[in-house]
């Protein structure tokens, strides 16, 4: 009688996945879950610490969507799960290794890069990308030295989504507001001394067409140091070009800033504007932004129906002396692995295959922002990473795991080639270091903004002699 191989006497599926924000966790979360077959992952981030655009994206005041982290510590307990952060997947790995050490590798990397709008006056001092300034706020290592200039009275920020909210609103917090929160120290030094009195936010198309959520939309209204200013003209539609399919979010907004423009200013010390159908076209100025062009635009039909906005003669020069683009995000390629550049991202078959010259490549899949690019909330990653596993987990149903390397064996290469190589105990460890900072100030953390310094907590070293 042949003695028959039972799903627990099988070789783990051994799965790598790079990046450890939402997504990544989501997808570790849901494959460390299943039943029958026993499965590794380990999850690599370029940074020593974990959690991706919740640590380094949520805004400081928003506590309670960065309690989701709970969530992934679970899914870190589970056996079977391990952390290699301050690894960068490209530079201290590549991508064929992984891909021989795994039987797959899921990217759930992010689109970390922004967007340019291509205007003129772009690159001058003072005109910024909403990345580098919520990274500057949120104390990422890559944006500690930023400094941005906040002197100035006017700032306009470009864009109609959550990013751009976010990026009006912080410029109108109050000292006793950002002071019980995790923003980064310096942050809370120049925002506490701004000059900024008026944030004009710009929308390319109109009301119904604004890509706000209602709790971020809503929020503006209660701040306690800003007037929102809405003109109801911006609120006009004519009626052929009305949206009659729009979602309850749409709709919802709309009768939001329908209320914004009926309220009268109550004379706080600072204004958020909120305009449509506006583009900036030129940044000008003398070695600095000093001044914004606008021009105004209209809606008009595009050959399937839809509606795009068309420019007008209609233009208007404003002061400003700071600029905030929040107009999307674009991802990163990575040597060896599919990417668009056109869309920004790693092509896929709709389930996170990854393709290559339309046909899929064995054992590579992705998820996140990265998959489907830089749309929705933190939850609408778990649907788009359980996607991704279910797909990867259907094409190795039945199917025997052999990788070339053992498990410990990975452990061993990555630690004798990456000298500062930060585990999921040395993410605790600074993890604990940070809360500990913060617990005196009523803080639920002070963040490490020096990646030598994590590096350092990590490992449990004595601070050097200053």
């Amino acid at each position: 009688m042949t003695e028959q191989t039972t799903e627990t006497d099988q070789h783990p599926l051994r799965v790598a996945i790079v990046g450890s924000g939402p997504s990544g966790f989501y997808a570790a979360g849901h494959l460390l879950s299943q039943a029958g077959r026993p499965i590794e992952v380990d999850v690599f981030d370029r940074l020593p610490t974990p959690w991706g655009l919740v640590r380094g994206g949520v805004a400081p005041d928003h506590p309670k969507i960065k309690s989701v982290t709970r969530v992934y510590e679970k899914t870190a307990a589970k056996e079977g799960f391990r952390f290699f952060g301050n690894v960068e997947v490209g530079s201290d790995v590549s991508h064929d290794e992984l891909a021989s050490w795994y039987d797959a590798v899921i990217y759930a990397s992010g689109t970390s890069g922004d967007k340019k709008s291509g205007i003129a006056g772009e690159d001058l001092p003072g005109s910024l990308s909403a990345t580098e300034f919520v990274g500057w706020y949120n104390a990422h290592p890559d944006f500690r030295d930023l400094d941005p200039d906040l002197s100035p009275k006017r700032a306009v920020v470009i864009g109609n989504g959550n990013v751009a909210i976010d990026c009006a609103r912080m410029l109108t917090l109050t000292h006793d507001e950002l002071a019980v929160t995790d923003i980064a120290d310096h942050a809370l030094e120049l925002l506490d001394a701004a000059g900024v009195e008026e944030i004009v936010v710009l929308g390319r198309r109109g009301p119904e067409q604004a890509a706000f959520t209602n709790p971020e939309l809503l929020e503006l209204g209660e701040l306690a140091d800003a007037d929102v200013i809405v003109d109801p003209a911006d609120l006009e539609i004519p009626d052929e070009l009305r949206q009659d399919d729009l979602d309850a979010t749409a709709r919802k907004n709309v009768e939001i800033l329908r209320e914004y423009a009926e309220r009268q200013p109550s004379g706080k010390r600072k204004r958020i504007v909120l305009r449509f159908l506006t583009s900036p076209v030129e940044l000008l100025g003398d070695g600095k932004v000093e001044q914004v062009r606008l021009v105004r635009n209209e809606l008009v039909r595009d050959e399937r129906g839809g509606l795009r906005a068309r420019p007008t003669d209609q233009e208007e020069l404003i002061e400003a002396g700071l600029v905030l683009r929040a107009i999307g995000y674009t991802g990163f390629a990575i040597p060896g692995v599919p990417f668009n550049e056109g869309t920004g991202l790693i092509p896929h078959d709709g389930d996170g295959r990854v393709v290559h010259d339309g046909a899929p490549v064995p054992g590579l899949y992705t998820a996140g922002w990265i998959k489907r690019g830089p749309s929705g909330v933190i939850g609408t990653n778990k649907k788009c990473a359980q996607e991704t596993v279910d797909a990867l987990l259907a094409d190795f149903a039945g199917k025997e795991s052999t990788p070339p390397v053992d498990t410990d064996d990975v452990a061993k290469i990555l630690g004798e080639r990456v000298s500062d190589l930060v585990d999921y105990a040395g993410w605790e460890l600074i993890d604990a270091h940070e809360k500990g900072l913060g617990e005196p100030h009523g803080r639920p953390r002070v963040k490490l903004t020096l990646v030598d310094e994590m590096v350092r907590i990590a490992a449990q070293q004595e601070p050097a002699a200053r």
